[in-house]
């Protein structure tokens, strides 16, 4: 059966960002790293070209594709979080050396590669009974820039800010 893997471009940076994000994130790994077999726009030969990885699960390839491209965030990397420690550590670690802080979760790692860090009690709550709490924690989303589980739930709950 054929397989679809989401391909990001690299400039010279394919096999560092591919360390990086199995790093983050149980059942990942590098699966292959293919080398440039002769000079090519991505590289001379004998530098990375290629590297396959696994990330949560998931096939992923990171190609230095030789010269800048800016990703986007017409596509993005969501990673449901269990709970408050997991989004601070995805956050800090993604934000680290050059990242950049966005609003309502979402985050530009310093590849640039867009990321949304979002506790899975975001849907929980948007997704609740209480139509008018669910409205008080899109607001709240809104407002974050890196979510706060106990500030979701609080708008959730309709308990003024801490």
């Amino acid at each position: 059966m054929s397989k679809v893997s989401p391909c990001l471009w690299f400039n010279g940076e394919a096999e560092e960002a591919a360390n990086l994000y199995v790093s983050l994130l149980p059942g990942s790994r590098i699966e292959t790293v293919q080398k440039n077999v002769i000079d090519s726009p991505g590289g001379t030969a004998g530098t990375v070209l290629l590297v396959e990885f696994t990330l949560a699960g998931q096939r992923f390839m990171a190609l230095n594709g030789g010269m800048r491209m800016e990703h986007t965030h017409a596509v993005s990397f969501a990673i449901d979080c269990v709970d408050q420690a997991e989004v601070d550590r995805l956050w800090d670690a993604l934000l680290a050396a050059g990242g950049t802080a966005e609003q309502c979760g979402w985050l530009r790692d310093r590849y640039g590669v867009a990321w949304q860090i979002v506790p899975a009690a975001v849907r929980q709550y948007l997704g609740g009974s209480d139509a008018a709490g669910a409205a008080r924690v899109m607001q709240a989303v809104l407002g974050m820039i890196k979510l706060d589980i106990e500030g979701l739930r609080r708008a959730y709950e309709g308990e003024a800010a801490a």
